[in-house]
């Protein structure tokens, strides 16, 4: 049973990167339009990765796969490394002069929607490494909701859907089959792409720019094509719809789709969205005043950017209108503290996510209630429903577990040279898949340029980490996952 197991994750791995190495022709495409002669590394990259997919599927060909626990856990794992090394190899052989180690860091930066980068000269590099580096963005955010919605609540590991929470309820089911579920959530997050880049392209990007910032704040990823991100466009109107639609993206896919397709209001009962808006919404009123009073800054002006700011951060998007980290201490510690949080669960947004801290602080008022009152039965409740045990088990072993990654990987950093602030805010970020740090070298002015292989290589390891919800991976790391 391991043997068809193994064989049949790695079938499906292989066949995702065929897909994957078709893609590559897209960034070719454009290079040969704009004259660039990169568009013979994709060429030869998507001969490279689709030759090698090819070979590995057709030598894995088996039956159907017989999907559980395991095959779901192997699986995710596969798919990500996958996507990180086939999407390094055009990055690696392009003219932009990136390392194996850089490239590999890059696309798992891209992949997992974090936004970090270690390319300098934005503003120069090839049309089409820009929109590959978008593209891997916006695929990558397809994968991130798909395992939200459907494989993290069969694996118990993250994932509280609406939907899944609805059904201890009520009988009804949004969709009565899952591939009208799935047709449901592809148009929409492809008419939200849409729909962000035309209004991107009405105030003031042009087409190119716009089509590669909408599948980044889409994706909640955070790459852009100039080195000073949203900060190049000077514009109040650009910055507010980028508010916008990394508050839309960061709420959970699951519920959009109901509100867009079958136009039920009452799916935005979901605590977690409340508990989102509502720290976005403080944390960036908090930024402004500080702004304005400190800074001497326009109020109007305090606003855009402080919600831009806090809504980047929050959605793990990682863009910038400025470097914030200049605006005072209050800000730079804010701004950090926010970068563990994250968006809603079935959403592109990383972070340890709303629904978790709705869960912790439940428990913890359970908790005190039960040294009060030490016969009573105090239930764990997420709104109106009740948490059962696995799922605050769970919620709590992802969050000691963050935390201690998050110590270990920064003294990790720091023992290979970097200084207290670059440590704990690069894993953070990383952790989070946030993007930026704070300080100058990582911060929202700097990018990971400076780090050596090691470091990179460790943050990697974070950012997959953090995608993947930490237990997934942690879990196959454990020699009980493969004696079972």
């Amino acid at each position: 049973m391991n043997a068809t197991i193994y064989r049949s994750a790695i079938n499906i791995a292989a066949t995702c990167g065929l897909y994957l190495a078709i893609a590559m022709l897209v960034p070719a495409l454009i290079d040969l339009y704009y004259g660039h002669p990169d568009w013979k590394v994709f060429v030869l990259s998507a001969a490279i990765v689709g030759g090698f997919s090819m070979i590995t599927a057709a030598a894995t060909r088996s039956g159907p796969p017989p999907f559980n626990k395991k095959m779901g856990f192997l699986l995710v794992n596969l798919l990500w490394v996958v996507f990180s090394v086939a999407g390094a190899v055009p990055l690696w052989a392009s003219s932009i002069g990136l390392d194996f180690s850089q490239a590999f860091f890059e696309s798992v930066s891209a992949v997992t929607t974090t936004g970090s980068t270690v390319i300098v000269g934005l503003d120069n590099a090839p049309p089409g490494i820009l929109l590959w580096r978008s593209m891997l963005h916006w695929l990558g955010g397809i994968g991130i909701v798909a395992l939200g919605l459907f494989v993290m609540p069969y694996l118990r590991v993250g994932g509280m859907s609406f939907f899944k929470m609805e059904s201890s309820e009520t009988n009804e089911k949004p969709f009565a089959r899952i591939a009208t579920y799935t047709r449901a959530f592809i148009v929409v997050y492809i008419g939200i792409t849409l729909v962000c880049a035309i209004t991107y392209d009405v105030l003031g990007m042009n087409r190119f720019d716009a089509i590669n910032h909408a599948m980044s704040t889409v994706a909640t990823g955070g790459f852009s094509t100039h080195d000073a991100s949203f900060g190049y466009f000077n514009s109040t109107p650009l910055l507010w719809a980028g508010t916008f639609y990394m508050t839309v993206c960061s709420l959970p896919f699951s519920i959009l789709i109901v509100l867009m397709v079958r136009g039920r209001l009452d799916a935005l009962r979901d605590p977690q969205i409340f508990v989102f808006l509502a720290y976005l919404t403080v944390f960036s009123l908090a930024i402004a005043i500080y702004h304005r009073i400190v800074n001497g800054v326009e109020f109007h002006e305090a606003i855009t950017h402080g919600f831009f700011t806090m809504a980047s951060i929050l959605s793990t998007t990682g863009m910038a209108s400025q470097d914030y980290t200049l605006w005072g201490p209050f800000v730079a510690t804010l701004c950090l503290f926010a970068t563990f949080m994250g968006g809603c669960s079935g959403s592109t947004a990383g972070g340890i996510k709303a629904y978790r801290f709705i869960i912790i602080f439940s428990s913890i008022r359970a908790g005190l209630h039960k040294l009060i009152y030490p016969n009573s039965i105090q239930a764990v409740r997420y709104g109106k429903f009740t948490v059962d045990a696995d799922m605050q088990r769970t919620v709590f072993l992802f969050f000691c577990t963050y935390l201690l990654l998050w110590v270990l990987g920064s003294v990790a950093l720091a023992a290979l040279g970097h200084d207290v602030l670059t440590s704990i805010s690069s894993v953070v970020t990383a952790l989070s898949n946030t993007g930026p740090g704070i300080g100058p070298i990582v911060g929202p002015a700097g990018n990971f340029s400076s780090f050596n292989d090691a470091s990179l290589y460790i943050l990697s390891l974070m950012m997959l980490l953090g995608r993947l919800e930490v237990l997934t991976v942690l879990v196959i790391l454990t020699p009980l996952f493969w004696k079972s």
